[in-house]
């Protein structure tokens, strides 16, 4: 809760400093009415990724209305005195003034309406995901006012919705290619990422993000924001894990081969994944395990192994060459060496499947190319997709910002005295990339489903385009669960 003198118009200040003064920009064009603009991806960082999951922008509108409420419960004269006074501490003598914000202390509510695709859609480059414009002539210099907190908040759900979904296709394709059920990669991406992300908001959004293509997690704040901003029911799991410091804790007091033994009766049942590289990893797979395998095989559920260091692929798969066999422990790696020990089954298609009594996780960096090339030697080896888990870190949610996919609001239309203006942006030196759209924008299905955009749309087109209201005035006119979201996600594969 935000317990600053400067609270009650905390909102009016999630805005980058020049848009303070813009209102009399626009007002040198002539009586400025209107100010619509969009927000799109209008490339990608990511080679083959060509789709940005639209993701976040209603998580974005509950907050904007949290945020406003302080705003226009508290006296007009108080929030007038004390954005003045902010605005003299960051600019100094100035002529902005505070009628503007006077008048929308007034209002009541925001006059800005949002029109987007249904959440979950995977939305091809430089095609709009949300358009937006003030609904009071009055209040023009609104829409562009929020751009900079729309950004903030919009672009990494989306994008780690987005990396999400490409992980899980690799997922998929490794499991259709050795044999492995679809389901399982349910739960074979588990967010690991909370740690590493820049503030639990933003752990928080991504990992709800990463939960639309999969159902495992261990960051608790991303349950809380699912639940606040669009609700429903939904899956998400974890199971119960050790770490480093309670493996040396318990290592210290009675040794780590007694610590094992004791974790498998601390879990009698159920699965539980313990960190087993905490001193030597070969030891634990070699002699731990293979003197421990009878009360294994015995319990009611899986014991996961789970290595924390080294290069993930040589850990997992073993550093010989195929066909060659590995005459040491490295050389065979984690999942043959489970193999070893406990057996399995083949599958139809003729790829290994470890006992279900044993498995293994890896969570340390692990990206889609690492993971694409566990898979792949893997399958070499002659082993099943699905016998690895793959903790999915921040390496791979935090190392983006807004422009991996370069998301952009721009302005794309006003109205001025009554005359509707189509906006462009076109600078000259660029490669094309930042060329805006222009006009008024509408979004259309094509006869394969892949949206496309219309420019210049007319009141009938935007009338029938995929971009439709979902908040206006400060209210919600159309909202979706979690569940609705990953079904949008789900139907788009």
């Amino acid at each position: 809760m935000n317990t600053s003198r400067f609270a009650p118009i905390y909102p009016l200040m999630l805005t980058d400093v020049y848009k303070l003064g813009h209102k009399a920009v626009y007002e040198l064009a002539g009586n400025t009415e209107i100010v619509y603009s969009n927000w799109t991806n209008r490339g990608s960082r990511i080679p083959g990724v060509e789709h940005v999951v639209h993701f976040g922008l209603q998580a974005f509108l509950a907050k904007l209305e949290d945020w406003f409420a302080p705003f226009f419960a508290a006296d007009e004269d108080e929030v007038a005195s004390l954005y003045e006074e902010r605005l003299a501490q960051i600019l100094g003598p100035n002529n902005i003034g505070s009628d503007h914000i006077r008048a929308l202390h007034r209002k009541g509510y925001l006059p800005l309406t949002f029109s987007a695709v249904p959440e979950g859609t995977p939305v091809p480059l430089r095609v709009p995901s949300f358009t937006f414009e003030n609904t009071d002539p009055d209040f023009f210099w609104l829409t562009n006012y929020i751009e900079s907190v729309i950004s903030a908040e919009v672009w990494q759900p989306s994008t780690s919705a987005t990396i999400a979904r490409e992980f899980r296709h690799i997922l998929e394709t490794g499991a259709a290619r050795t044999g492995a059920p679809i389901e399982a990669v349910d739960w074979q991406g588990h967010d690991f990422s909370f740690r590493g992300m820049s503030s639990v908001d933003t752990a928080a959004a991504s990992g709800a993000g990463h939960l639309l293509s999969f159902t495992g997690t261990d960051s608790l704040p991303s349950l809380d924001w699912i639940e606040q901003y669009y609700g429903g029911d939904y899956i998400a799991g974890s199971v119960a894990a050790t770490e480093h410091s309670v493996m040396c804790t318990g290592a210290a007091v009675f040794g780590e081969r007694e610590l094992f033994s004791r974790l498998i009766d601390l879990y009698p049942t159920g699965i539980f994944s313990v960190v087993s590289d905490t001193f030597n990893l070969w030891d634990v797979m070699t002699e731990f395990l293979p003197a421990m395998k009878e009360r294994i095989l015995a319990r009611d559920g899986k014991m996961v192994i789970r290595p924390d260091s080294g290069d993930p692929a040589d850990i997992l798969c073993g550093t010989a060459s195929w066909p060659t066999v590995g005459a040491n422990p490295a050389e065979r790696g984690v999942v043959e060496l489970l193999w070893d020990t406990f057996g399995g089954t083949v599958n139809e298609a003729g790829f290994k499947v470890l006992d279900p009594h044993v498995g293994a996780i890896y969570g340390d960096s692990i990206t889609r190319e690492r993971a694409q090339n566990i898979i792949d030697r893997l399958a070499t080896k002659g082993f099943a997709s699905t016998n690895v888990v793959f903790g999915v870190g921040s390496f791979t949610y935090q190392y983006n910002t807004r422009d991996t996919f370069m998301s952009a609001v721009k302005a794309t239309w006003a109205l001025v005295d009554g005359v509707g203006y189509d906006l462009q942006k076109d600078p000259i030196t660029d490669s094309g990339m930042k060329k805006s759209a222009r006009g008024r924008l509408a979004v259309f299905p094509d006869e394969n489903g892949e949206l496309y955009l219309v420019e210049q749309a007319t009141a009938e087109q935007e009338a029938a385009s995929e971009l439709q209201p979902v908040w206006t005035d400060g209210r919600f006119i159309r909202k979706q669960t979690f569940a609705e979201v990953r079904e949008v996600l789900g139907s788009s594969k």
